[in-house]
């Protein structure tokens, strides 16, 4: 029950996500002025306004105008209520007792950024400082809490914070060979610090991860005629997939490729 509840706070999160999508970019305000119709201004019910069933009942279309309401609203509701709900469920076996919820805040608050800043980078090419660079902040207090509450040796939180350095490393030496944007290496950090704290391993997979699935869509572009080699691609949506990858399915492959290629 927990789990389904995580979904369904996510789905509001996701409503959420869809006005600093929209809205963050322009430099506008996310909380005024309320949520409108874009051709005929007028403003969103409550009962308009509830994640992917509004959109559904009303055929996505406005109520007033009629005009369409873009699908990606739904889609954006829909992929946070599914990361919340995967970082509930990764969780499950430590949320029943005292504050231990808390561990999950750290991975719902990457995920809920990461959902935004994705989408964002899609349409701008761009990941914007005022949401990234809080993260340096928001993250290393919420980790320090889960290692608190979890009852983990400081240890963590230092692998954590390591593991965030070497990873934002990594990705500024691409930035200098001119493999990467400076907006990709500032989220290489946060994210590095969120796969740390979980385990080396994660760290590995989620490095590589990112490069793996870029690597396969640009070739895949290629092949079918609709790029060329010299062609730039958004990364930062990579770097956000190849993380919840990662962090749901590490010990997993982790133990598929020591059993494959090492034992």
């Amino acid at each position: 029950m927990f789990v389904v509840l995580c979904g369904l706070f996510g789905l509001a999160i996701g409503s959420f996500l869809n006005v600093v999508i929209w809205r963050l970019p322009r430099g506008e305000n996310l909380n005024h002025p309320p949520s409108a119709c874009p051709k005929c201004g007028n403003r969103i019910k409550p009962y308009d306004n509830i994640p992917v069933l509004s959109w559904l009942i009303l055929r996505g279309k406005c109520r007033n105008c009629k005009d369409p309401i873009s699908a990606r609203y739904p889609v954006v509701e829909t992929l946070t209520g599914l990361v919340f709900t995967s970082v509930a469920w990764k969780f499950e076996s430590s949320i029943w007792t005292g504050d231990d919820f808390l561990v999950l805040l750290p991975f719902l608050y990457v995920g809920a950024i990461g959902v935004a800043l994705a989408f964002i980078d899609l349409d701008t090419q761009k990941l914007p400082n005022k949401i990234v660079l809080p993260g340096y902040i928001i993250l290393p207090a919420l980790l320090a809490v889960a290692t608190w509450v979890m009852s983990q040796p400081i240890t963590w939180m230092w692998r954590a914070l390591l593991a965030g350095a070497i990873l934002y490393v990594f990705y500024f030496l691409l930035c200098i060979v001119g493999g990467m944007g400076f907006g990709d290496v500032k989220l290489a950090g946060l994210l590095g610090m969120a796969l740390g704290w979980l385990g080396w391993e994660y760290l590995i997979i989620g490095a590589f991860m990112p490069f793996l699935l870029g690597g396969i869509y640009s070739l895949t572009l290629i092949a079918l005629g609709k790029a060329g080699r010299k062609d730039g691609i958004p990364f930062g949506p990579w770097m956000i997939l190849g993380y919840l990858i990662t962090f749901i399915t590490a010990p997993t492959l982790s133990s598929w490729y020591l059993n494959t290629f090492v034992f």
